[in-house]
């Protein structure tokens, strides 16, 4: 795997994530903020009644960390979640969850042979779509997969916008993620890959854009705090329920 400009091909993440999936759940754990930052994220999409009767998308759910974040939102719903990663979506199974949460292999290009169909009433996408090959005709598919009036959340990291927090991303890859996956793994492509992608990816305003074009209204956004603020931005959306 040769990690560019703008981090691995997109076919080869997956991959990457496998090699990962052992030490994921033990690294990010160590990141401040990065499980109570999930769960401000999905509570953000401010899903009525407790999920009561709901039907919620996790897409790219990785060793389940956004799964367990949407499901504190909203523990009384039903959760579909996915992954394209096999050794990621196992580390997720091997957690104890409620009957009413299910994992599918996966990749969001792939969901309709899957099995995985909406309508939901909402999805929840962490660090997924600067991984997409292509990312807008993937947001108006996972917005086809949305009920009218449901909800879409991507919590992301972004900081093409700003200056400090270009700075502070190179700061922090380059002190702590990148070594540290390279201790823990024996590897750091895959931490070398997430600091090329995030600095190619869009910043905060060309994403709610690329958000607006793919059809969804409402479109918003907002940061977070500690060293992740102006870094990882919650982004909200609306179906509206007509063509895009």
């Amino acid at each position: 795997m040769t990690v560019d400009r703008t981090g691995l091909a997109c076919h080869e993440v997956p991959g990457a994530f496998d090699t990962g999936a052992a030490a994921y759940d033990r690294l990010v754990g160590a990141n401040p903020g990065y499980h109570e930052h999930l769960r401000l994220s999905a509570r953000r999409m401010r899903l009525p009644g407790g999920g009561r009767g709901l039907r919620l998308l996790d897409a790219g759910c990785g060793t389940g960390a956004s799964t367990a974040a949407l499901l504190a939102a909203a523990p009384h719903a039903e959760i579909v979640a996915f992954d394209a990663s096999t050794e990621m979506l196992a580390q997720a199974r091997r957690k104890s969850w409620p009957p009413t949460v299910h994992f599918v292999h996966s990749r969001a290009e792939e969901l309709a042979g899957s099995g995985i169909s909406g309508p939901f009433d909402g999805i929840f996408a962490a660090y997924l779509i600067r991984n997409l090959a292509d990312p807008d005709g993937q947001l108006r598919a996972l917005r086809a997969l949305l009920k009218p009036g449901g909800t879409f959340a991507a919590h992301e990291y972004s900081v093409r916008d700003s200056l400090a927090a270009r700075l502070v991303w190179h700061a922090v890859c380059w002190s702590i993620i990148i070594p540290a996956g390279r201790v823990a793994t024996g590897d750091a492509t895959l931490y070398r890959h997430l600091w090329r992608s995030v600095l190619a990816f869009d910043g905060a305003a060309r994403f709610r854009q690329r958000l607006a074009g793919a059809g969804f209204t409402a479109v918003h956004s907002e940061t977070m705090t500690g060293w992740q603020r102006g870094v990882v931005h919650t982004f909200l959306a609306t179906n509206p329920g007509e063509p895009a």
